[in-house]
This record gives structure tokens, C-alpha cells and sequence, in this order.
């Protein structure tokens, strides 16, 4: 039971700071074989819905004033209905080729997870902070929107590509963070929903448990992961997520290779 808590946790962290919650599953789980006594084939995809449903639940809670202001501001929910359409549209025309070939090739998911870290840091500290998200723009939207297509394949994260594409628009940092946490709501929403249809409803009632535990420890972590990284942008950059993507990728990939 304890590998439940563990990629409950891992999923909370890495859902949030700019890292790929879906790289870490994959490399714990099925390099590291995390949770695998517990979470067998048959169960794995409900699990990961479970997970990504605490996470939903630590956004919707740590923006509800915002969400609730959202619903008399015409431009911000045509923004991020803008900034959904292209990863939606890819992510469900190329979902065989995503889960069935991309999400199994290890190098490429830890080759990502290295270079995208050090791009988001290097966009990050060239870009200019002369926006604020009331400024975003319907075609600043889209653009990040397409950047969020790359957040598909496992090692870039959805955080960091959206991150990216508003840092590059010249949208402050504390403001491209909090436009790429509002954006993942209504992608974890349609993810849930696809998913939800294919998942065998009696796996989810016979281990119960395992999805209750899933879901509040994602959810805890969750909650505390995005107020500790929207007060930690105010005054720092990216550096020390490239370092860590730079060091863990390294460390898992010299793992592959000599095994």
C-alpha cells in the first residue's frame, strides 16, 4: 500500500511544478516497477484517472474564486477554450500512436524530460515580462495552445509547454504559471471524461480503497504543490527544475541503459 501513496504523491508534485507528472508515472512504475504488486495491468488505466481526478479536485479548490470570476469574463474563457482546441484535437486523433508506441520508448521519454528542462529555463530568463493574463490575446491563446500539443508526449509536461509558449509571448511569469494551472482544467476534464468511458466501472468498485487513497493523497499534494510553486515564481525562476529534470533524467537513463 505504500507504492499507492508514493505515485499519489509523485502524481501531485509532478502534475504542477514543471517536471511531467506523466514521464515520473511511467519511469516509476514501469522502469522502477513502483506499485506493480498493487496496480496490475487491469487496473492501471482506472488508477491513473483516480490520480488525475485528486489533482482536478487541488485545482478546482485552489482557484475557486478565480473560476468563479471567470464565469462573468467573456475573454478568459474564450482564451482558454482557444488554448484547449490543438492539444484536444491531436490528443484524440493520435491517441493509439501515444499510448501504444510514444508512451513505451523509455530514451525518448527521458531525453525529453532533460531537454525540455533546460529549454523552459533558457525561454524563461531571455523572455521578456511585459504581460499580464488579462493581456493574453485570442492568438496568444492558440499559440499556447499549440505549444500544449508537445505536453502529449510523456518527459515535456503540460505545465512547462504551456509555460513555454507564454513565456515566450512576453506574459509574466506568475501569470503564464497561473494561466497554464487555469488551461489544465478543462484538459483534465476532457482526459477524465474520455477515459471515463472505457474504464470496467467494477474494477474501480472491487479495489475501492486503493482509489480513495489515490485520490486524497493527490489531491493533499496537490493543493500544497501549486501554492508552493505560484509563491515560488514571484521571485525565482526556473533554474532549479531544469537541474533536477537535468539530474534525475540523467540518473534514470545511465539506469536503462545498464540493465
Amino acid at each position: 500500500m505504500l507504492s499507492i501513496f508514493f505515485l499519489a504523491i509523485i502524481q501531485g508534485i509532478a502534475e504542477f511544478l514543471p517536471i511531467s507528472s506523466s514521464a515520473h508515472l511511467i519511469i516509476f512504475r514501469d522502469i522502477f516497477l513502483v506499485g506493480k504488486s498493487v496496480i496490475d495491468s487491469n487496473i492501471e488505466l482506472s488508477f491513473d484517472i483516480a490520480l488525475h481526478f485528486g489533482t482536478l479536485l487541488a485545482i478546482i479548490a485552489s482557484f475557486y474564486k478565480d473560476i468563479k470570476n471567470i464565469k462573468s469574463e467573456k475573454k478568459t474563457i474564450n482564451n482558454i477554450a482557444i488554448a484547449v482546441i490543438p492539444a484536444a484535437l491531436i490528443g484524440v486523433l493520435f491517441e493509439d500512436l501515444i499510448e501504444n508506441y510514444i508512451r513505451i520508448k523509455y530514451i525518448l521519454i527521458v531525453n525529453c524530460l532533460i531537454i525540455v528542462g533546460i529549454i523552459i529555463y533558457l525561454v524563461d530568463i531571455k523572455s521578456k515580462s511585459n504581460k499580464s493574463i488579462n493581456e493574453i490575446s485570442l492568438k496568444d491563446s492558440f499559440i499556447i495552445g499549440i505549444f500544449q500539443i508537445f505536453a502529449l508526449i510523456p518527459g515535456f509536461s503540460r505545465s512547462g509547454t504551456t509555460i513555454i509558449g507564454a513565456r515566450l509571448l512576453g506574459i509574466n511569469r506568475e501569470d503564464s504559471t497561473k494561466f497554464s494551472f487555469l488551461l489544465s482544467i478543462p484538459i483534465l476534464f476532457g482526459a477524465l471524461f474520455l477515459q471515463l468511458v472505457k474504464t470496467d466501472y467494477n474494477i474501480i468498485f472491487q479495489n475501492l480503497s486503493i482509489f480513495i487513497i489515490g485520490i486524497t493523497i493527490s489531491f493533499i499534494t496537490g493543493l500544497l504543490c501549486i501554492k508552493l510553486l505560484l509563491n515560488y515564481v514571484k521571485t525565482n525562476n526556473f533554474k532549479i527544475f531544469m537541474w533536477y529534470r537535468i539530474v534525475f533524467g540523467t540518473l534514470v537513463l545511465i539506469y536503462i541503459i545498464s540493465n
